[in-house]
């Protein structure tokens, strides 16, 4: 007879969790909706001002934006952890906000701080609503998104364009009606300046047929033509830091001002799998009375200009199908579309890999 006690009883973790969600999600859901444990651009700085309680929605969670009294701003779920109701249009209350169905008061680390209904009941003091970890820099609200509440945050860094006091830039925001991913795609295929850029006011030079490379960095990979250099939009540098960025150069004509090259750095956040919060820094090296001259000039000539080429971009990704990118005939031009698509791929599988319960 077997004694209880020598019975070998196999235990498995729960599977967690994706903060916010509730629920578990697989590969499939996080490739669409976002992958976690990554620093994003959430909104720009200048959006959320004192006072300011603002709804954003991202990886396809809503969240709740808003600055203490010093000024510092907070990011938590914008979900009462009472009855669920939108703390968004709640009250504003200084360090503290208060949920508008009964009163109940979260401060920007997610924290239950008062209970009117009921002084002293339990919720009072729980870490009830999950909260970001967020830095402002180069006018943007990041934070880091995790994948359970064990994802600790990376250390945060600015890429170097950003970070760079020779480096002059202007910071630019729009909301795009296609999958994060598509933005991707699209900075990934330096080809498509040659056509659907031609008209622009930067792009119209060089040849329309063209050879790639795949080249190696510290911190990323280089998509690049090997048979053309500064002359349209001939390359382009995909980094993974503490967020995954691309970088570019586009040259300028003289006439657009000093300073040499003009660099791009872009991002996008996913809102929810149909929709993404675009970000780009529009960036020149420039020192002294010519920074002032290509500020001036930005303003009143170029940004317009930027303006035309981003709607060139959106207006043919918000018409792409959901499923653009699942029956194609890619060619040499592509490969470093293919290369991003594997890599996020096999991200996806592996952050829900680790959401499920394993033999202990």
């Amino acid at each position: 007879m077997i004694m209880p006690d020598t019975i070998n009883v196999k235990k498995t973790r729960k599977p967690k969790n994706v903060v916010g969600t509730r629920r578990v999600l697989d590969a499939e859901e996080i490739a669409a909706t976002g992958l976690r444990d990554r620093w994003y651009p959430i909104y720009p700085s200048r959006f959320v001002q004192g006072g300011d309680m603002v709804r954003v929605k991202r990886l396809d969670v809503n969240w709740l934006l808003f600055r203490d009294a010093q000024g510092q701003v907070h990011m938590i779920e914008d979900r009462c952890p009472h009855r669920s109701a939108p703390l968004s249009v709640g009250q504003h209350l200084g360090d503290r906000v208060a949920c508008m169905y009964h009163g109940v008061q979260v401060n920007g680390a997610g924290r239950v701080v008062s209970v009117p209904g009921m002084p002293g009941c339990a919720l009072e003091g729980k870490q009830a609503v999950p909260s970001l970890k967020v830095v402002e820099a180069a006018d943007t609200i990041f934070a880091f998104v995790p994948l359970t509440e064990d994802s600790e945050p990376t250390e945060f860094t600015l890429p170097d364009r950003l970070d760079d006091p020779e480096v002059s830039w202007f910071s630019n925001y729009a909301e795009w009606a296609g999958p994060w991913r598509f933005y991707m795609d699209n900075v990934l295929d330096p080809m498509h300046g040659a056509f659907l850029h031609r008209d622009s006011h930067s792009m119209f030079g060089g040849d329309t047929s063209a050879r790639f490379r795949i080249r190696e960095t510290d911190r990323g990979f280089f998509f690049e033509k090997t048979d053309q250099r500064g002359v349209n939009f001939d390359w382009v540098e995909f980094c993974r830091e503490a967020m995954d960025y691309v970088d570019l150069e586009i040259p300028y004509a003289p006439n657009a001002g000093p300073g040499g090259v003009f660099g791009i750095v872009g991002m996008s956040t996913p809102i929810d799998k149909d929709n993404s919060a675009i970000f780009h820094w529009r960036t020149r090296r420039v020192t002294g009375w010519e920074r002032e001259v290509w500020r001036f000039l930005y303003r009143v000539r170029l940004e317009a200009n930027h303006w035309n080429v981003l709607e060139q971009d959106r207006a043919v990704l918000e018409v792409l199908a959901a499923d653009a990118d699942v029956d194609e005939h890619l060619y040499q031009h592509d490969l470093g579309v293919a290369r991003i698509r594997r890599m996020y791929r096999a991200d996806a599988q592996k952050q829900a890999q680790s959401m499920v319960g394993a033999d202990q």
